[in-house]
This record gives C-alpha cells, sequence and structure tokens, in this order.
C-alpha cells in the first residue's frame, strides 16, 4: 500500500493458539475502503472460560470493523474512534457477560494510521503497541496490570515482572465492572524507517525490546510474525498462551 508521503507500507497479521484448548485471542488488519494509507489494526486478548473470552474478543473486532467503515479520515477523529470502539465494546461485552456462564473480559491494542502518516493508537490491559525506529524502540505502551504498577513503583525489574505469581493480574481491561483505562497517543508523523507493532501478553511475554526491534527491522512483517510466533511456542516450552500479532512497516518506495 502507497502513502503520499513517500512510504509504502507492509503489513501481516499472526495468530496461534499456543498450547491453550481455545483460542480466545483475535487479531485484525483493516484498510481503509475509500483512503488508501489509512489502516486500523486490532489485537484483542479474550478471558473468561471457555467461550467468554472468545466472544469478548469477537465483539471487540466486530465494533472495530463497525465503526472504522464510518470513519473518514479526512473530517473525523481518530482518538474519539479508537476511544468510541473501546467504550462501545466494553458495553457490549457487559451486556453479554449477563447471560454468559463466566465473565468475559477483554484486553485491546489498536493503532490507526491516516494518509497523512498521522498514527493514533489506544490500549486497554496488556496487549501492546511497540513502535520501532530504524530498529530501535522509540516507545512502547504500559501494561495496565499489577505487575507493570510495582515495576512503575520501583518494587520490581522489568525481568521479574515476566515471572511474578502475579503477573496475569490486570488493573483494567474491557467488560469489568469499573470503566476500562483508555490510554490514547499520537505519534504525529510516522516516516520510512518507523513500525509498529500490536501484540498479546503471548507474544511479547518471550522477548526483548531488543531481540523484537531487530527482528522486524531484518524480516517482512510475514516473516517477522511467523518468525515471532515459533520462536515464543519454542521458549514458551510448551506452556504458551494464546498468541497474536499484526506489525506494519514503513518502507521507501521503489
Amino acid at each position: 500500500m502507497n502513502s503520499s508521503k513517500g512510504f509504502r507500507i507492509q503489513a501481516s497479521t499472526g495468530i496461534h493458539r499456543g498450547d491453550r484448548d481455545y483460542q480466545q485471542d483475535q487479531v485484525c488488519l483493516l484498510h481503509h475502503a475509500q483512503h488508501a494509507g489509512c489502516l486500523l489494526a486490532v489485537v484483542a486478548d479474550g478471558m473468561g472460560g471457555r467461550s467468554g473470552g472468545r466472544k469478548a474478543s469477537d465483539q471487540v473486532m466486530l465494533t472495530a470493523r463497525q465503526l472504522f467503515e464510518r470513519f473518514d479520515p479526512e473530517t473525523d477523529d481518530p482518538s474519539a474512534l479508537l476511544r468510541q470502539i473501546v467504550e462501545e465494546s466494553h458495553l457490549v461485552i457487559k451486556l453479554t457477560a449477563v447471560s454468559a456462564e463466566q465473565e468475559p473480559h477483554s484486553t485491546i491494542a489498536a493503532f490507526l494510521i491516516n494518509p497523512s502518516g498521522e498514527c493514533h493508537w489506544v490500549h486497554a490491559g496488556d496487549s501492546r503497541i511497540y513502535h520501532f525506529r530504524h530498529g530501535r524502540l522509540v516507545t512502547r505502551t504500559m501494561d495496565h496490570s499489577y505487575v507493570q504498577t510495582l515495576v512503575n513503583q520501583g518494587e520490581i525489574t522489568e525481568q521479574e515482572a515476566l515471572d511474578h505469581p502475579h503477573s496475569n493480574i490486570l488493573m483494567g481491561c474491557l467488560g469489568t465492572d469499573s470503566e476500562p483505562p483508555v490510554d490514547l497517543h499520537v505519534v504525529p508523523r510516522l516516516s520510512t524507517g518507523d513500525a509498529l507493532m500490536a501484540c498479546s501478553d503471548g507474544v511479547w511475554h518471550y522477548f526483548t525490546p531488543d531481540e523484537l526491534a531487530s527482528t522486524i527491522a531484518m524480516l517482512t512483517p510475514r516473516e517477522a510474525c511467523e518468525f515471532l510466533i515459533q520462536k515464543a511456542r519454542t521458549r514458551a516450552k510448551g506452556m504458551g498462551d494464546n498468541l497474536s500479532l499484526v506489525i506494519v512497516k514503513l518502507d521507501p518506495l521503489g
């Protein structure tokens, strides 16, 4: 996909059940029907029993598709769209919970790239978005999790957080009784050499930011998705979670 801003967009998604009995992750990459260079990437990690988690992550995808179809990048506010996706998904997941045997919840990590090269993102829970530039990490989202709180307070390190017994406790996500966090971020201008990745914890848990950055820099998005899933599966040693990711790279034209 070519953009008017002098770069070519390459993108791919990847998903794997890991060692779980059920696939509760969902991922989508949506290209705008009317505006070339406008795309929306969404990862959702569902939680809540056999079907509850999948229903929750499916709902995030459905809501994102419906709202993105009505989005006009020339007149509409991308951050408002992302906020609406979070809030509407949250509401519908809560409503479906009334009839579900176990409470369905979901994370979300979504980013939208406009034809202008502007990028907006939102996240809730412990699915992450990474922004790389020329093979180096620029920034990433901070998880809404108990262990991230401990890291922020200086009580444990990032490495200790990976193996913490309470690493699965989320402080905010979609479908809970409390309102979900809506953490928005804007990259005013993406350029050649930039890459974005959204992924569930089944992926990022097994890699350092440097490993992710170099893998994405060296490989095409499709190759990187396949490689990261395969490597995460190996490192999980038969205990791996569902895995889902989407990678977008901005390459020079020509």
